[in-house]
């Protein structure tokens, strides 16, 4: 069992930057392929970032790439998510998640979820 807290959400304005941490509970988490995902009122939730177990592989959505960064710290059993030139569009919940096996950007891959943290970006 693996269990994700996040925290770092909360309201910005266009082009400032945020840093979201995600810490995990339990002894799988250094083998995990992880991930963040986001979801905005009114819409379905989406790939926004993952992250293999070594940090080797690495994959953004196109809409984040060069602005946002995944890194994970498995001592600290933590994931964060740097977002920097953040836009009114980067508005959502985003979600920790966490995969026993395997690596997509299906949220379906995932087996733990995170409760979620707010991030609202004003223009």
């Amino acid at each position: 069992q693996v269990q994700l807290v996040e925290s770092g959400g909360g309201l910005v304005q266009a082009g400032d930057s945020l840093r979201l941490s995600c810490v995990a509970s339990g002894r799988t988490f250094s083998t995990a392929t992880m991930a963040w995902f986001r979801q905005a009122p009114g819409k379905e939730r989406e790939f926004v970032a993952r992250i293999s177990w070594s940090g080797g592989v690495i994959d953004y959505r196109d809409s984040v790439e060069g602005r946002f960064t995944i890194s994970r710290d498995n001592a600290k059993n933590t994931v964060y998510l740097q977002m920097n030139s953040l836009k009114f569009e980067d508005t959502a919940v985003y979600y920790c998640a966490a995969a026993n096996r395997g690596s997509s950007r299906s949220w379906v891959t995932y087996d733990y979820w995170g409760q979620g943290t707010q991030v609202t970006v004003s223009s």
